[in-house]
């Protein structure tokens, strides 16, 4: 029987498992979805019981879909969103919900940090700026607010050192988590199955789990970004783009954390809620787009998509942007919020939801020239995620970087690149970038037309500048409506 690798990423809003053969070739997908808890602004958390349940779910139905599938799997490793603050008590139980990374209510503590080190120390030292999105200003936030929670802690772990906890029995951590701790600890472990998990989730006791990493560094061994030059954006939610380097460049408008790649270090451009804004549309204003795709067995998401492709580049004059949640990189701003610019009475929806498409290309261009100027190279953008399958918006990315987009022919996101990493780990894949450049296969090329690059570019100085224009408004707003 030919062996399998089992790879698990586990998201924001669900955990997804693939097995791939050591050729790379898919057998089989698998997910699990999990709520989101907004409990006020900027405060989002989530059960980390429920993350467990999904895993199981998910690789027992992944393992269902293969003959003998558990006697087959080699190893697995986890990736996940990341950072999240989840405190355990010494039995091993989470003293509370998990903290995730949308959780922006430590700012006062990043404000703290930053009067007591300065943001350039800590930037020297992490690596990083200082912000309510890391660890370490979180932490700060328990002690302020939750001392008996603090006091009750034993450890401090990620979702996927959670997740392989809750599989082996043992406590570990990767290089990339430990880099978005903002504390430097780097530490890393792995394990086995034990006999409990093995009968949770269907898998052999004894299976070998692999520390693991986030979701970024999966998602880029998936579409086989391993040198300068070639990037990726992986979208779904939100939007991560991937930008590699092989000369340890930080820049702090960005995040920098290692590769899963000895030698290879990322920089990253992480934007809170690009497929998140097209979801809110939806919902809000596509009632009858979500009838007519039940009707037709179409996409809902196609459909109102398919009627923005009919509107020529530039919206109508319409400019969007994408900061519903607020914004991490490039500007880390948390009072950030949602704008459409340049309305009237003849805006049509479909200009609307192709504004939508157009904002988040725009922080996608605003992301990646940061990391240039930074010094990173960059001159072709691979995509992966949910959002990859849409053409228009592949088009449009293409169109506002001037630069091709590709699509690998696998496209399930992080998870493939944990599987990879679960292979490294036992050793199957001895000249990883060899095997890397054999079992990534480019399906789709989207290559940017000029016209519309140079009419794009337009646009996107008055996007950078509305920005501007409105950044302490912004602030003004938050403070109306605390």
């Amino acid at each position: 029987m030919e062996p399998l690798l089992l790879g698990i990423d586990a998201g924001t809003s669900s955990v997804k498992a693939v097995l791939l053969d050591l050729r790379g070739n898919l057998r089989a997908v698998c997910q699990a979805e999990y709520p989101l808890h907004h409990l006020r602004p900027a405060w989002v958390e989530q059960d980390p019981e429920d993350w467990w349940q999904a895993t199981c779910k998910a690789i027992r139905e992944a393992l269902g879909k293969v003959e003998h599938g558990r006697e087959r799997v080699l190893g697995l490793a986890i990736s996940s969103q990341a950072p999240t603050l989840l405190a355990l008590d010494h039995s091993g139980k989470p003293l509370r919900p998990a903290m995730i990374w949308m959780d922006r209510r430590a700012e006062a503590e990043a404000v703290s940090l930053t009067e007591l080190l300065g943001a350039e120390e800590i930037h020297r030292i992490t690596g990083n700026r200082p912000d309510a999105f890391y660890v370490a200003a979180r932490l700060l936030w328990l002690r302020n607010h939750e001392p008996e929670i603090l006091k009750r802690t034993w450890k401090f772990v990620q979702v996927n050192g959670y997740l392989n906890y809750r599989l082996t029995g043992r406590l570990g951590m990767d290089p990339a988590h430990a880099v978005l701790l903002q504390m430097r600890n780097y530490a890393t472990g792995e394990g086995e199955v034990t006999v409990d998990s093995a009968e949770a989730t269907g898998l052999r006791a004894g299976t070998p789990v692999m520390a693991g990493n986030v979701d970024s560094p999966a998602a880029a061994l998936e579409a086989g970004v391993a040198e300068p030059g070639i990037a990726v954006e992986m979208t779904g939610t939100s939007t991560v783009v991937i930008i590699p380097n092989d000369r340890g460049l930080t820049e702090p408008a960005l995040i920098a954390m290692p590769h899963a790649l000895p030698g290879i270090h990322l920089l990253l451009g992480a934007m809170v809620s690009s497929g998140g804004c097209l979801r809110w549309f939806q919902d809000q204003f596509g009632q009858t787009g979500t009838q007519a795709a039940s009707e037709s067995s179409a996409d809902a998401y196609d459909l109102i998509t398919r009627q923005a492709a009919a509107v020529e580049p530039g919206s109508g004059g319409v400019i969007f942007l994408p900061y519903m949640m607020g914004e991490r990189s490039p500007i880390w701003h948390t009072n950030a919020r949602g704008v459409f610019f340049g309305l009237s009475l003849a805006t049509p929806k479909a200009a609307l939801v192709r504004a939508i498409l157009e904002g988040a290309a725009f922080a996608l261009r605003h992301n990646v020239e940061t990391a240039v100027r930074a010094g990173a190279e960059v001159r072709e953008m691979r995509s992966v995620g949910g959002c990859s399958r849409n053409d228009l918006w592949n088009q449009i990315k293409a169109d506002v970087l001037g630069m091709p987009v590709l699509l690998p022919r696998a496209s399930v996101g992080s998870p493939y690149g944990a599987a990879i990493i679960a292979g490294m780990g036992a050793g199957v894949f001895p000249d990883v970038r060899k095997s890397l450049s054999e079992m990534v296969h480019l399906d789709r090329r989207f290559e940017p037309d000029q016209a519309n690059h140079e009419k794009y570019t337009r646009y996107y100085r008055v996007y950078r500048d509305i920005y501007e224009h409105l950044k302490t408004d912004f602030d003004q707003l938050a403070k109306i409506t605390a």
